[in-house]
């Protein structure tokens, strides 16, 4: 994992959750941690990582992920067993 995944795993593990992680930054993530994203509809998207998946919408027009979407990516990325 290069520095820039692990520094996103750490701000996404941070308190209080930060309002400027970059939803791409995300994604890149869960494809280091050997998950995919598929496309939806507009901007959904689906996030797989191991056998849990946990649909999204792509933040518009801004790039950063809201709060809620944060702590969403938290909670299922410790039901993975994913921590910092």
């Amino acid at each position: 994992m290069k520095s820039k995944h692990a520094k996103t795993l750490e701000a996404i593990f941070a308190k209080p959750v930060p309002a400027s992680i970059r939803f791409s930054d995300i994604e890149s993530l869960v494809i280091v941690l050997g998950g995919e994203v598929r496309e939806g509809a507009g901007s959904r998207v689906a996030l797989h990582l191991g056998s849990l998946v946990q649909h999204m919408h792509r933040p518009h027009p801004d790039k950063e992920a809201k709060k809620y979407q944060v702590e969403e990516i938290r909670a299922w990325l410790e039901q993975q067993g994913v921590m910092p």
